[in-house]
This record gives structure tokens, C-alpha cells and sequence, in this order.
């Protein structure tokens, strides 16, 4: 056998060195890495008509952008101004977006194109914000605006999900007939803009859009009107619009259907239900304890209510028992004694309902009161307050009124208040009822009492001097 050479060796040798500095050889490639994420969406690079056009006649408008493009929910998103009958036609092919309008052009008018989130890049769905497109058929081009809030007066909290428009016709049937001339949609803050406007006298108002319809089809739906005619080159000031809904939205009544009748009734389909207003089994001494029925009673008597304290079941006198105008709620108002224990007995059959169920057995309900180291002292001031708009102290929890207090001064203390975190409202209270009124837009104008929201939510804890001072921003 021929040897091999010396040379051959010192190449394999040389062959086997250079493998190894490659890491672990060919059994562990290492793909490329890719290079950063596109965080950049499409560029336009250039449209026909150009943005700022005047004289124009042309009722295809083409932009074209830096890369491959997609339209998403195009109809929805884009927003031509003024407001057309037909709405436009939106096509997209590669780079390219191409937009028909349907309605003739009107004279001397300036449009617009707000396109919203319509526009996003093809592989990262990067969106194309602030993308806007102005032309116009006249000489010129408009350029007054209008601006300001729109805030729920039932709340003083915003719905961006309003619209607010701008009509020419003055009367108030034109909500209800007519489709606006513009519209601008709300900001997470709750404020408008109507940019390009001409200087016309306009009606302006806001609205919760009902199947994008853009006009008042019923009373429960929230809206907000301006007193006065509005004119863009005589705004000085943000406008705020108090948005309301003159009715409540009725509630649905479920009708069972006759799989969910039962055929008899069993011994808990016969048993009256109520709920209390106890907590972890404890009264508030500065409350009534309530009784809430499932349904309005029938018949009761106070003698079905009997209310004892202490383990001798001393009766206690100078009880005030009251129902409420539904006949569903049940309060009972003692002298509450703190830290002391209660006994409420409900007599069998004291009470029916209109669904003809009753109390089946006496029940007991044992309780306890708590003690005025559970609740906490709040001292709070209140700068910027308007005491001559007749401000009412709301305090909120998860939506829901808790508590209420007329103001005659920047401050409000209370000595025995129930801990928890709040969220707190100011009520100018117009009529002086202690409560907030909805407005009235149609026949005699009325608008609705304003609440404002305070920033600054506040912890009361037990047996602790709770301070804070809090601005009132009026605006």
C-alpha cells in the first residue's frame, strides 16, 4: 500500500484545526438572525390630487404609498367631510389605495379625509395614524375650526364612543330627518375637532350613534345640544357639551317560554325571597337595615317585624318600618346601639308576594351593630368649589351612589363615616332637590344638571382622622 505523503498529513491536520474553531461543527448550524421588527407604517409618498388641491373636479382621489398596504374596516374608519349621501367606494391593491366618491362635487366647498386606523402596513400592521387628506372644489381652501369636550352630565365621565355633529338646519327635526353636514368623532379624553370648516353658522350637538344612522331615533338615547348657534371664526373658548338621555332605557321583560313553566310547584317555589343589607353579619348604625324582595308584596303588616336585642330578647321600642313606593323594599330604622347584638324575627306568612309566594316558617335573622371605631373621621376641602351652583357632595363606589352632602362651604367633615375607597362627584344641583336632573331637548329646552368629576379618588380608613384636599376643575 502506497503511504501517504507528509504533506497530505500536515493538510488534515490544518483542515481539522480550522473545523474545530468553528464551534461544535456541522451538527449545530445557527440560523441567520433576522433583522429588527418593522415598527414604521406606510409612508404616502404621493397622491393625485395633491393634499391641498384646489379647483377640483376629479372624484377619484389615488394615494400611493412605500410599501404594500391594508385596508381595515374602511367604511367605518374613514371619514369624509362634508358627509356624503352615498358612501364612497375604497380599493386597495398593493401599494396603492383608490378612493371613488359617489356624490357630485359641491361648489366652492372644502373636503376632507380623516382615514383614522384604515390604513396599516401588509406585514406588521403598523397603522398609518394622523393620515389626512384635504382638497377643494373653490379657490381656496377652508380653514376655521371648532373644538371642545363632551362629557356625560349624569357623571361628569367621558363615552368616546359619542359622535358629535354639525347641522345647518335649525330646527330641532332635523336630528330626527336629516343626516349632519360634519361630524368628528371623540378622543379617549372625550374632546372634538372640526377642522376646515367654512365660516357658516352652525347647530352643533353629540350623539350615541345607533346603527350609524347619525341622527335622535329615541328618547333613552344619550345626546347633548349647544344653547347657541355655533361659527367657527367667532370661537374664542372650548365648547362643553353635557350629554344626557331624557328617558331611561326600559328594562327587558323576559317572558318564560313554556319549557322553563314548571309543571308544579315545589316547596321552594313557594318560599318568598328577600336579601339584607347586612355585612359579614353586621348593621351600620348610621343605616336603616333593608329588606329587598324578588318581587313587589301583596300584603304585609308592621306586626309581621318584630326587632330584639340582647341574648333576653329585650323588645325594642320606637321602630320605624317604611316600604318604598315598588313594594319591594322593607326598611327598619331603631336607634341603633353600637356593638350590640339584634334579633330580627319575620313572622310565618307575614308577607306575599305578587307571584303568590310567602313566608313558609318564622325566620330569625341575629345580628350584630358595629362599634364607632369601625368607621373613620373625614376632614376634606374642597378648592374651587362654586358654591353659588348649589354643590351637592357625591361619594361613589363601583358606580354605585353611596352617600350624598349638601355644601354650603369648601369643606365637609363627618366624624362616623364607613371605610372604603371613593370616587368622589360634585353636583350643582340647578333646582336645589338634592338629586340630578336629566335635560329636555325637544318643546321647552332644558339642559341637564352638571356633575364633575373629581380627579383625586380618596381611602377612608376605621378609626383613623382621614384629611385631603381636593381642586375642583370646573371646566
Amino acid at each position: 500500500m502506497q503511504k501517504a505523503s507528509p504533506f497530505f498529513w500536515i493538510l488534515l491536520l490544518f483542515g481539522c484545526f480550522w473545523i474545530s474553531q468553528l464551534g461544535s461543527g456541522c451538527a449545530n448550524i445557527i440560523p441567520p438572525q433576522g433583522g429588527p421588527r418593522d415598527t414604521i407604517p406606510p409612508q404616502l409618498v404621493n397622491v393625485v390630487p395633491a393634499n391641498g388641491a384646489t379647483l377640483v373636479t376629479s372624484r377619484t382621489i389615488q394615494l400611493y404609498f412605500d410599501e404594500y398596504i391594508e385596508v381595515q374596516q374602511g367604511q367605518d374608519n374613514l371619514l369624509l367631510s362634508p358627509l356624503p349621501t352615498t358612501a364612497p367606494v375604497i380599493e386597495s391593491k398593493l401599494r396603492d389605495l383608490t378612493i371613488k366618491l359617489k356624490d357630485s362635487l359641491l361648489p366652492n366647498t372644502t373636503y376632507s379625509i380623516d382615514f383614522g386606523t384604515t390604513v396599516k402596513d401588509f406585514t406588521e400592521g403598523n397603522i398609518a395614524k394622523g393620515l389626512r387628506y384635504v382638497f377643494s372644489t373653490g379657490s381656496y381652501l377652508d380653514s376655521l375650526e371648532l373644538y371642545g369636550t363632551v362629557q356625560l352630565a349624569e357623571t361628569g365621565l367621558v363615552d368616546s364612543t359619542l359622535i358629535v355633529i354639525l347641522h345647518k338646519d335649525a330646527t330641532d327635526s332635523a336630528l330626527i330627518k336629516s343626516k349632519p353636514y360634519y361630524l368628528s368623532k371623540l378622543d379617549k379624553s372625550g374632546r372634538f375637532r372640526f377642522r376646515n370648516l367654512p365660516p357658516e353658522r352652525f347647530f352643533i350637538y353629540a350623539l350615541k350613534d345607533e346603527a350609524g344612522s347619525r341622527r335622535l331615533v329615541k328618547n333613552s338615547q344619550l345626546m347633548a345640544f349647544a344653547d347657541q348657534p355655533v361659527y367657527a371664526n367667532q370661537q374664542t373658548d372650548s365648547l362643553v357639551l353635557l350629554a344626557f338621555a331624557a328617558e331611561k332605557e326600559p328594562a327587558p321583560v323576559l317572558e318564560p317560554s313554556s319549557t322553563d313553566k314548571p309543571k308544579g310547584k315545589t316547596e321552594a317555589d313557594k318560599r318568598i325571597r328577600f336579601q339584607t343589607t347586612l355585612s359579614n353579619n353586621q348593621q351600620d348604625i348610621l343605616q336603616p337595615l333593608q329588606l329587598t324582595f324578588e318581587t313587589s308584596l301583596l300584603a304585609w303588616s308592621d306586626s309581621s317585624v318584630g326587632l330584639y336585642k340582647d341574648s333576653v330578647y329585650a323588645k325594642v321600642d320606637s321602630v320605624s318600618i317604611t316600604i318604598d313606593s315598588t313594594k319591594k323594599v322593607i326598611r327598619i330604622q331603631p336607634n341603633w346601639l353600637e356593638g350590640a347584638s339584634y334579633h330580627l324575627l319575620l313572622t310565618k306568612g307575614g308577607f306575599t308576594d305578587s307571584s303568590g309566594r310567602t313566608l313558609l316558617k318564622t325566620d330569625t335573622l341575629n345580628f350584630t351593630t358595629k362599634r364607632k371605631t369601625d368607621y373613620g373621621k373625614i376632614k376634606l376641602r374642597l378648592r374651587g368649589l362654586n358654591l353659588e351652583a348649589k354643590p351637592v357632595l357625591l361619594w361613589i363606589q363601583n358606580e354605585k351612589l353611596i352617600s350624598t352632602a349638601v355644601l354650603d362651604k369648601p369643606e365637609f367633615t363627618n366624624d362616623l363615616f364607613v371605610p372604603g375607597d371613593y370616587q368622589l362627584r360634585i353636583l350643582y344641583d340647578a333646582n336645589g332637590n338634592g338629586r340630578w336632573d336629566t335635560g329636555q331637548f325637544f318643546g321647552n329646552r332644558r339642559q341637564p344638571e352638571r356633575v364633575v368629576a373629581l380627579d383625586k379618588k380618596i381611602s377612608i380608613k376605621p378609626g383613623w382622622i382621614n384629611e385631603y384636599e381636593i381642586e375642583v376643575n370646573n371646566r
